[in-house]
C-alpha cells in the first residue's frame, strides 16, 4: 500500500467531513493506480456505508477492466445507491463486456 492511499483512507474515515471529502480528492486523480487496493478496501468496508459508495465510485473512475467483477457484482445487489456507482462505473469502462452487462441489467429491469 502506498503513502498516499494510507493517508487518503485514512481520512475518509475520519469523522470530519472535510477531511473524508480531503481524503477523497486525493485519491481520485490516482485511482486507476490504486485499483486493487480500492477493491480490497471495499470488500472488506462493512460498517460504513457512505465510505463504500466512495469506494465505489472512485474505482469507476479508474476505468480499470480488472474491476468488472465487482461492478457487475453490485450492479446485481440489491443496494440501490451502490448499484448507481456501479452502473456509471460501468459506463465509464465502456468496454464490450460492461455494454453487455448493463444491457442485461436493462432488458431484467434492474436498471431504467
Amino acid at each position: 500500500m502506498t503513502k498516499r492511499f494510507e493517508q487518503a483512507m485514512r481520512l475518509m474515515r475520519r469523522r470530519d467531513p472535510q477531511a473524508q471529502e480531503n481524503g477523497f480528492q486525493l485519491l481520485l486523480p490516482y485511482a486507476a493506480e490504486h485499483v486493487d487496493e480500492l477493491v480490497t478496501a471495499f470488500d472488506q468496508e462493512r460498517a460504513d456505508h457512505g465510505l463504500r459508495c466512495w469506494l465505489l465510485e472512485l474505482i469507476g473512475e479508474a476505468r480499470s477492466p480488472d474491476a468488472l467483477a465487482l461492478l457487475v457484482e453490485q450492479l446485481q445487489g440489491d443496494d440501490e445507491s451502490l448499484r448507481d456507482w456501479a452502473v456509471r462505473g460501468l459506463k465509464m469502462l465502456d468496454t464490450k463486456p460492461a455494454r453487455e452487462h448493463l444491457w442485461r441489467a436493462r432488458a431484467n429491469g434492474l436498471i431504467g
